[in-house]
């Protein structure tokens, strides 16, 4: 017989029943949908009831009896990045709002190793579904589908940088095109690490932007996302330089930037303008604000969980077409001074 912790009888679902008012099949609806499309007063007696008798669902007993576990689980390689913090927010909210509980798994970095362990994770009976935000091999030697869907978003390679949407560099022909419209004729940019395809991106559309727009380039400085590489990139730059616009890979780079010309006396925006990348929250509070790209890695998530769930529900999956990424433009950007050169 099922105890509490201090040897009491579990209550149970139909003793909760009894004090609600209602049938035990109304109790577990309530349980599995989370009380959707029940009566409000109907939720609120069966959640009093719950609260009163410290009712705990059996969810093992009820995952063998409805193949159902009420789980989802959202897996990442072994490693840290900032931005999966808002991803997994995103997914989660959807989880929830779906009626399930939404867990996150770390992987193997070694692809084999990795695509196995999901393999094993959609055979186990945990879950109704998987998301994978880091690429799988194709199908590693499966004799039969998977047990659950498993839903690829590979928004992450094996040592957590950022692919797909997040490593799109087009927003850096919007920042140049409006750069170029304010008089802005010669460019430098500062990348970041091109171990990432966030900076290789990023400096591909830069150069694709120089061409296309008969614009002047100064070079590419290479980076590593420090703050130290984007200062030294200002300073190596010869007196009486002819560039009056600066593309940072990211906001640490670019806070490195503004370091450099003040330090060579040059005011920005009015001698240089200066841009970034990520929407750090301090850029939004520095003298002057910095221009950014800020990415909306909350809808990424949700996009990827949406994914999920429309396959669970043998829905047609609605992506949606808004983009992710949006120019934000502030104080470290203006119009070119007429006449302006820099010593």
């Amino acid at each position: 017989m099922p105890t509490g912790a201090e040897g009491r009888k579990r209550p149970t679902i139909r003793e909760v029943a009894q004090a609600a008012g209602v049938s035990h099949q109304t109790v577990s609806r309530y349980v599995q949908f989370d009380g959707a499309g029940m009566k409000s007063a109907t939720r609120e007696r069966i959640s009093a009831a719950i609260h009163e008798l410290g009712y705990r669902p059996n969810l093992t007993a009820r995952a063998m009896r409805t193949h159902r576990t009420g789980r989802l689980a959202v897996l990442l390689p072994a490693g840290s990045a900032a931005s999966s913090l808002p991803m997994l927010t995103g997914a989660t909210t959807v989880a929830h709002a779906s009626g399930y509980h939404l867990e996150v798994v770390t992987l193997d970095r070694s692809a084999g190793p990795r695509t196995e362990r999901v393999n094993e994770l959609a055979d186990s009976g945990q879950f109704e579904g998987l998301v994978s935000l880091t690429p799988l091999l194709p199908d590693l030697a499966r004799s039969t589908p998977p047990a659950v869907p498993v839903v690829v978003a590979a928004d992450y390679d094996s040592e957590m940088r950022a692919l797909g949407e997040m490593a799109d560099g087009s927003p850096v022909a919007e920042l140049m095109e409006r750069l170029a419209g304010d008089g802005h004729r010669c460019f430098l940019h500062v990348a970041g690490d091109r171990a990432y395809a966030t900076a290789r991106s990023r400096e591909q559309v830069y150069l694709e932007t120089i061409d296309r727009l008969g614009l002047r380039s100064a070079g590419v400085a290479a980076g590593d996302w420090s703050p130290e590489s984007g200062r030294q990139a200002v300073m190596d730059l010869p007196p009486g330089t002819e560039v009056t616009a600066v593309i940072a890979a990211n906001d640490v780079l670019a806070a490195g930037v503004v370091r450099g010309a003040t330090e060579r006396g040059w005011r920005v925006p009015e001698d240089l303008s200066v841009t970034g990348w990520d929407n750090n929250p301090v850029g939004a509070w520095l003298p002057p604000t910095l221009t950014t790209v800020d990415i909306d890695y909350e809808a990424l998530g949700r996009r990827a969980m949406n994914r999920l769930i429309s396959v669970l529900r043998g829905a047609a999956i609605d992506e949606p077409v808004s983009p992710v990424t949006q120019v934000l433009w502030r104080g470290s950007t203006s119009r070119v001074r007429p006449g302006a050169t820099l010593h």
